[in-house]
């Protein structure tokens, strides 16, 4: 099947905005029913952003990876551009754009599904040297884990490790592992348990840019045929390949 670039970016558009709507909803919801128990309010909501995440890449994923995450399609592109695999240049910049309206309007729709306006500015500050530190520890992981992960090509295997490691973040990291830059600016458009306020997110989105360097690094360091498996991230879906391995697969088509 032949790559589609307006099928993966809107597969990038639809699955960052659903998976929006299951991190803002899950924490309207846990708001209004545990109202007074903080520790549970994040419990139901790391829940359900482990099944909706883990149920997302499994959909998405075949079509267009299933990043959802600017700093995973730079990623990407970084890691397996000498061979000539990966996101070419300018889909990571199709990728992130499509992420980022994505999430913007998983924000706006989540609003309005809960009766609030539909754009609302946060007011969670959340800079603290610990949240940033924390931030930085959870993208490096997360994209350690979806590193090490594209070079086995089991979709059921990346999804359900990757959706672990999100929800187990969401508790050891002091930041609850915002870990998306896409997804932080879209938080700011919601003044409910998962917003953070715009004054924060800059700092938040370049503790992720760091933590996405540590993680590549680690990576390519324990990893060193990473590069090669650079089209299967998060999951193996349709790429355009390099013209030499399209003549390989001719030759060997026609014998």
């Amino acid at each position: 099947m032949s790559w589609q670039p307006t099928r993966s970016l809107a597969a990038e558009f639809l699955g960052t905005a659903l998976l929006v709507a299951v991190v803002i909803g899950s924490g309207i919801s846990a708001q209004r029913w545990s109202p007074n128990d903080l520790g549970l309010q994040v419990l139901e909501s790391s829940i359900a952003i482990m099944l909706g995440l883990w149920v997302l890449i499994l959909v998405f994923g075949p079509i267009s990876g299933a990043h959802f995450n600017p700093i995973v399609s730079v990623a990407d592109w970084l890691i397996g551009r000498r061979l000539g695999r990966g996101l070419p240049g300018p889909r990571v910049f199709a990728y992130t754009l499509s992420q980022t309206l994505g999430a913007a309007a998983g924000a706006i729709l989540t609003n309005v599904m809960f009766d609030l306006p539909p754009i609302q500015l946060s007011t969670n500050h959340r800079v603290t040297t610990g949240h940033l530190i924390g931030e930085i520890v959870a993208t490096a992981g997360l994209l350690a884990v979806i590193l090490a992960l594209s070079r086995a090509s089991r979709p059921t295997l990346s999804a359900t490790a990757i959706t672990a490691y999100i929800g187990a973040a969401c508790w050891f990291t002091s930041s609850t592992a915002f870990a998306n830059p896409a997804i932080t600016l879209a938080r700011t458009l919601s003044n409910t348990l998962a917003g953070i306020a715009p004054t924060s997110a800059p700092a938040y989105i370049t503790a992720q840019i760091l933590g996405a360097a540590v993680g590549l690094a680690i990576i390519v360091w324990f990893y060193p045929d990473t590069p090669a498996a650079a089209d299967n991230v998060t999951v193996l879906h349709q790429v355009p390949k390099p013209a030499a391995d399209r003549k390989r697969f001719e030759s060997v088509s026609s014998e």
